[in-house]
């Protein structure tokens, strides 16, 4: 394994934060459409850009969230597991952002702001301990897959292609939540759960719109 220098880290820090907020990462795994480009109507293109920016957005606070529980965290193992879940998520970047260039949309203009309230909200989770950090992950989780199976049937019937990317991306998601709960996170109480519940439908208001 190479050895970075600290002024290494920082650039390379800086560089993944900033593709994750305005675009550029590449995923590992092959794009997962497989059916031929979709026959569209304008206004469908425009509700499956608007669904797909959420989706986008979504994966812009997951690995701002996955930094801020790992930097507060003092367990090596569990921010080994928040590291290898946030680099499986960078597909999920990827697709969604090329998903949305292919119907000639645009990123969300908030992504700096989803960004900066997501990694707080992480890193105030991760002072609270292991139990709590990784309830907490596990509740976003199984709300993002809550979500992804909602936004699965609102699709345009012809958009193939993003209902295969979302398909992917709820699975990947789903076990996230299981590897959190195997690994010890608590049950959230339910004004917690709520309160997640009530942030991320202001984001999702917005950023399907800009």
């Amino acid at each position: 394994m190479r050895n970075y220098s600290l002024i290494d880290e920082i650039i390379i820090n800086i560089d993944f934060t900033a593709k994750t907020i305005f675009g550029g990462h590449r995923g590992e795994r092959d794009y997962p459409p497989k059916s031929m480009d979709d026959s569209l109507n304008v206004a469908e293109k425009k509700h499956s850009v608007g669904l797909m920016r959420v989706n986008n957005v979504g994966e812009v606070c997951a690995q701002a969230l996955y930094q801020g529980q790992a930097l507060a965290s003092n367990n090596k193992e569990l921010v080994k597991e928040l590291e290898d879940a946030a680099f499986e998520e960078i597909d999920h970047l990827y697709w969604t952002e090329q998903r949305i260039r292919e119907l000639g949309g645009s990123l969300s203009y908030f992504n700096l702001v989803w960004f900066a309230g997501s990694f707080s909200m992480g890193y105030m989770a991760g002072l609270l301990g292991d139990e709590w950090n990784l309830g907490f992950l596990a509740e976003t989780e199984y709300q993002v897959t809550y979500h992804l199976e909602d936004y699965m049937q609102r699709l345009p019937e012809n958009d193939k292609r993003s209902y295969e990317i979302m398909s992917v991306m709820r699975n990947d998601e789903l076990s996230h939540a299981e590897m959190a709960i195997d690994n010890g996170g608590c049950e959230l109480p339910i004004w917690a759960k709520q309160g997640m519940h009530n942030i991320a439908a202001v984001m999702k208001f917005i950023s399907y719109r800009i």
